[in-house]
């Protein structure tokens, strides 16, 4: 966590506290240790952050503090609003309750005036008809992989029924309307594929990385993506 986020993470923690909070609990709650915790109040205070207490007894943040506005503007905020909604309607279980975390903040961040903006949109997402096939896999272990560049084992079942295991390089997870896809390069094919996720029967991360510097797989996605493009439009035309 870097140091800027965990500080404004003790703020968070202090406002959501009415009883002062020891150094041991900050310390429990960001795993950092005690004289960390000592060392950023401290920097808090002298930044003139109301915080009230000692080491040994706990602190407090002043009821009347309060941080900056968000500053969104009204189709920022209506944007927003629209894409929260859509991925609470569509996504898996941890995305959608992470787009109605988002929704939440924002309410409680923006100034009086932009509250309407967000109680009585503008804009909304139309409701999803027909929910994303049931899957066996976690979506949330498949976008970790694309983050931390890992390898993925996959027991992969085919349109026509045919089952095969595949050691791919994940790029990227894609949300459409009832299903979702992980775009990655697979090992077997030797090539770009894309893998309904309802069809992933078992899905293991690897310890083993791709190997590739940050960005460079997407961007030989991108480049493949691009030329697939072009060929079929010369096809088409």
């Amino acid at each position: 966590m870097r140091r800027a986020d965990r500080l404004f993470q003790i703020i968070q923690i202090l406002r959501r506290s009415s009883r002062p909070v020891t150094a041991a609990a900050l310390a429990e709650e960001l795993e950092i240790s005690k004289r960390t915790v000592y060392r950023d109040v401290a920097d808090l205070m002298s930044q003139r952050v109301p915080i009230e207490g000692e080491a040994g007894f706990g602190y407090i943040l002043s009821s009347d503090f309060d941080m900056p506005p968000l500053m969104l503007t009204r189709e920022e905020i209506e944007a927003v609003m629209l894409g929260a909604q859509w991925v609470a309607g569509r996504a898996d279980k941890a995305l959608a309750n992470a787009a109605r975390d988002v929704a939440a903040k924002i309410a409680a961040m923006v100034p009086e005036h932009l509250r309407p903006y967000i109680v009585e949109p503008s804009v909304g997402a139309k409701p999803a008809i027909q929910q994303p096939e049931e899957e066996s896999i976690d979506p949330s272990m498949l976008r970790a992989a694309v983050r931390e560049g890992r390898k993925l084992r996959l027991r992969y079942r085919s349109d026509a029924g045919k089952e095969t295991l595949r050691t791919v390089w994940p790029v990227i997870l894609g949300y459409a309307e009832t299903s979702r896809i992980l775009v990655a390069w697979c090992e077997l094919r030797q090539g770009f594929r894309h893998f309904r996720t309802e069809r992933i029967l078992a899905a293991d991360m690897l310890e083993e990385g791709h190997g590739l510097r940050p960005g460079e797989l997407r961007r030989r996605w991108s480049s493949w993506r691009d030329a697939s493009l072009q060929q079929s439009k010369r096809t088409a035309d």
